[in-house]
């Protein structure tokens, strides 16, 4: 499913029209974990593209995330990889949903225990919501709010598990390109 939706997203950015204009969309964001206490920021990239007429765009995402557990013995760094479906009932309004890659570096603190640090790659899904507010003709303010659920975690700290789905709120210009 993940592959048909990257594809989708390429293939409408390939073929992208005037009627179907692309958005470059940099943004800067704020994250916080359900298992975490603290609220980080996050960078990111995202392409949008038509897919029919302006009511549906296509995303293709990436972003920069690092959220600490278990009081700094675990320390998460995310690049996911995403592709969104966005739906815009009026031209400031959207939801979205969609599926990402999460490259994943699990940093172990050597001081709590003598694991071995980790990288995975996992699949997670996101729905969400934003609103765009225009301030040129060829840019907008991009504000966009997403949940990211992914599969439960095993960590080789106590406790054994831990709950990585995360919000996440971005604020960013689209310029359409």
């Amino acid at each position: 499913m993940a592959a048909a939706l990257l594809l989708l997203v390429g293939s409408a950015a390939a073929g992208a029209t005037p009627a179907r204009a692309v958005e470059l969309v940099p943004s800067y964001g704020l994250t916080r974990a359900t298992d975490g206490d603290q609220t980080k920021s996050n960078l990111g990239l995202a392409l949008r593209t038509g897919l029919a007429g302006p009511m549906l765009q296509s995303e293709l995402g990436v972003s920069y995330r690092s959220e600490q557990y278990y009081d700094g013995g675990l320390d998460v760094k995310m690049v996911p990889v995403t592709a969104s479906i966005l739906v815009r009932p009026i031209p400031t309004l959207h939801a979205d949903a969609g599926v990402g890659l999460y490259f994943t570096k699990y940093d172990y603190a050597s001081s709590v225990t003598t694991a071995s640090d980790e990288t995975k790659q996992q699949l997670g899904v996101h729905i969400g919501g934003g609103f765009g507010m225009p301030i040129a003709p060829m840019a907008s303010l991009d504000l966009t709010g997403r949940y990211v659920f992914m599969k439960s975690q095993e960590s080789q700290l106590v406790p054994t598990k831990f709950d990585p789905d995360f919000w996440t709120l971005s604020l960013g210009l689209a310029f359409k390109l």
